[in-house]
């Protein structure tokens, strides 16, 4: 029915709102713990975030501060160290169930699985958060539904760079032209876009709302539902009012043969 065979997800951002009340607030947790006076305020944070990757992100700002380390410290088990503490304290909040999916994600995901539309994510934040954000968000099973979890420093380039998208379609066992890729990030499309997948379809969020997404060719502030047209910023949804299967084939159909 459809003309395309899988959605490929990114997750921090595109699936859930992780990164100011979740990522941020592990983060400064695993500073507090190692007696480090850092603190990333949302402003910083959504700067940092330009730099893809936890240990990335440290170490940029480490550079960036020009901070000086104890010269008897390794500089990347230090990171290590820290990034692996912050995770801890991310898995935590995640256990409270405090971070829910984005409005009309779960309706999309069930009506992909309904109708055997195959299900894949692709992300730079490690297998472990994605494992438990999918399983405390109130769907039991979830994680399940995905056939491919691509996550973490299983390539050797970050986003912008394609590679685990290309990693993600390797498992599948499909070509670009097959799937759609939701992301919410300028880096994460130009990873979708570099990696061929030309059905992207854009998400924003409150950090992301203000980049610019002229090369995606269809950016919506939300997925929508039923009850909540969806708010289009660039491309159309095909007639639908919100992010449904029928405006993602639209969309495919778009890129794909010009219509």
């Amino acid at each position: 029915m459809y003309r395309f065979k899988a959605i490929i997800f990114d997750v921090d951002g595109t699936l859930a709102d992780t990164e100011r009340d979740g990522h941020r607030l592990a983060f400064n947790a695993a500073f507090a713990e190692a007696g480090l006076a850092w603190h990333w305020d949302v402003a910083r944070y959504g700067a940092l975030l330009a730099i893809t990757g936890g240990k990335e992100r440290i170490r940029y700002y480490i550079e960036q501060e020009g901070i000086r380390l104890d010269s008897a410290v390794n500089l990347d088990a230090f990171i290590a160290a820290l990034h692996s503490a912050k995770t801890r304290h991310y898995l935590a909040l995640l256990e409270t169930g405090a971070i829910p999916l984005r409005p009309g994600v779960l309706r999309l995901l069930r009506e992909a699985r309904e109708a055997g539309i195959r299900l894949a994510i692709a992300t730079t934040t490690t297998p472990e958060n994605v494992i438990e954000l999918l399983r405390h968000c109130g769907e039991p099973g979830l994680p399940d539904w995905f056939e491919v979890i691509a996550a973490g420093d299983v390539v050797p380039r970050k986003k912008p760079a394609p590679d685990i998208f290309t990693l993600a379609l390797a498992q599948l066992g499909l070509v670009a032209q097959d799937c759609v890729a939701v992301e919410d990030s300028d880096n994460g499309m130009c990873a979708a876009l570099a990696a061929g997948l030309k059905a992207l379809l854009v998400t924003l969020n409150a950090y992301t709302e203000n980049q610019s997404f002229d090369a995606a060719p269809l950016v919506v502030e939300s997925l929508g539902g039923p009850d909540a047209a969806a708010v289009v910023r660039r491309g159309d949804l095909g007639g639908s009012n919100y992010v449904d299967l029928a405006a993602l084939d639209r969309l495919h159909a778009t890129v794909y043969s010009g219509a």
